[in-house]
């Protein structure tokens, strides 16, 4: 079965680093773009970065120059690397997979979404 699973989730402190992964099985998928989104409680998912299958990348505002999205196609994973986190970033963190090669940042482009891992930034 296809699947995505995250992992790398915590709490930290404000101004603290985290590293993401999300790995895939079931089948590759370098051609195709990955994203990743969060969803904080009580608000709507919200787009954080996307990489394109030729590693070209793409970032929330809100997330530019902190967080960096990397792909390693020998080992099926999508990492997302965290920097300077700050308790806005509070969210459960979502990988996801495009049917596309080239990275979007609407959620409806991501046709297969991992299970979220938790991230708890404290001030």
């Amino acid at each position: 079965q296809v699947q995505l699973v995250e992992s790398g989730g915590g709490l930290v402190q404000a101004g603290g680093s985290l590293r993401l992964a999300c790995a895939a099985s079931g089948r590759t998928f370098s051609r195709d773009a990955m994203g990743w989104f969060r969803q904080a409680l009580g608000k709507e998912r919200e787009f954080v970065a996307a990489i394109s299958k030729g590693g070209s990348t793409i970032y929330a505002d809100s997330v530019k120059g902190r967080f960096t999205i990397s792909r390693d196609n020998a080992k099926n994973t999508v990492y997302l690397q965290m920097n300077n986190l700050k308790p806005e970033d509070t969210a459960v963190y979502y990988c996801a997979k495009s049917e596309s090669s080239i990275y979007y940042s609407d959620s409806i482009r991501y046709s297969l979404w991992g299970q979220g891992t938790q991230v708890t930034v404290s001030s």
